[in-house]
């Protein structure tokens, strides 16, 4: 069987975060080590090539040129870093440019944390999900309003086009990508030489995103979340949910998908995992009472939640994030 190499580009903006470039960077170059073969022939370009001075003062050196030309289209092209500056800085227009006049020949666009900026720019994120720092999620969507910008996860891919939150987000984007092109296995396997505890899913909400949305959201999102919340530990049929708020379950499944992007039973599911990592990390209960209090059912529909969105066991989680007892002096 011949194996296809994906060439994948780098897009380096000057004052870019070095995790922006070299976490994505890592992870396809470890799965190139896993697979022993190159399944992707990185490249880094930059409009000031050959070096570029990232945010905190480090350089990257041996950066081409953005190519003018080239006979072989790259597969997969990854614009890390970007600016939220508008009008943009004369560098990153210059990658905005390129964008324009190349992407049609591009199979694969991926965005690192402010780069999804580059990519408004270009024109790429109109009528597609997209997502960015949480720090800049609004400012995305006012300059982009077009763009469906997400605040309900790490990562979102919306067909040929993938963004990612910012820094550590740009790893769990690639192990994602990776993960599509050889399977889970390679994916894992690269997760852990790259000795990570946590490989997170793109649902995974970034830091501080639940208070964020609480303090932002209308009063109709309150009620929906606020209804699920006091009734984990019941069925909860969209009819029942409803219900509790004054709805159609036609309206409801709606309303749903326009504000969470998801339906009724996923964000149910998704709320029920959100209260048993909270119970696993501020409290001792036994696992059993904890899938009673979160409406999972059994300890194994818990595991499973748990191994799928978050890829670690419920055990696996408590242990890394919940608060150790103090030491007694001796």
């Amino acid at each position: 069987m011949r194996w296809k190499t994906k060439h994948t580009w780098f897009l380096v903006s000057p004052q870019a975060g070095i995790l922006d470039v070299a976490g994505p960077w890592e992870v396809l170059g470890h799965a190139n080590d896993i697979l022993g073969r190159e399944a992707y022939a990185l490249a880094a370009f930059s409009p000031v090539a050959p070096v570029a001075r990232t945010r905190y003062g480090l350089v990257l050196a041996g950066l081409r040129p953005l190519p003018k030309r080239f006979d072989l289209a790259p597969d997969l092209v990854v614009v890390a870093g970007g600016s939220t500056l508008s009008p943009l800085p004369p560098e990153q227009e210059a990658i905005v440019v390129w964008l324009r006049r190349h992407h049609d020949r591009i199979a694969t666009l991926v965005s690192i944390c402010v780069g999804a900026f580059l990519l408004g720019e270009a024109g790429l994120l109109d009528g597609r999900r997209a997502t960015t720092h949480w720090e800049f999620i609004h400012e995305l969507q006012a300059r982009f309003p077009a763009a469906r910008v997400c605040d309900e996860g790490i990562h979102v891919r919306d067909g040929r086009v993938w963004t990612s939150a910012g820094l550590t987000a740009g790893i769990d984007l690639a192990l994602a990508l990776v993960e599509e092109d050889h399977g889970h296995a390679v994916a894992m396997a690269v997760a852990k030489r790259m000795v990570l505890f946590l490989r997170r899913s793109g649902n995974q909400a970034q830091f501080s995103e639940p208070l964020r949305r609480q303090e932002k959201e209308p009063p109709k999102l309150r009620d929906v979340a606020a209804f699920v919340f006091s009734h984990l530990d019941a069925p909860l049929p969209v009819e029942r949910i409803a219900a509790g708020i004054g709805m159609s379950p036609r309206s409801l499944s709606r309303y749903c998908r326009e504000h969470f992007h998801e339906s009724p039973a996923e964000l149910v599911r998704r709320l029920r995992v959100d209260e048993a990592r909270r119970l696993l990390v501020e409290t001792s209960l036994p696992v059993k009472d904890i899938t009673v209090r979160a409406g999972l059912g059994d300890a194994s529909t818990l595991w499973r939640a748990f191994t799928q969105i978050l890829g670690v066991t419920p055990a696996e989680y408590r242990a890394r994030f919940a608060a150790q007892p103090e030491s007694t002096p001796v």
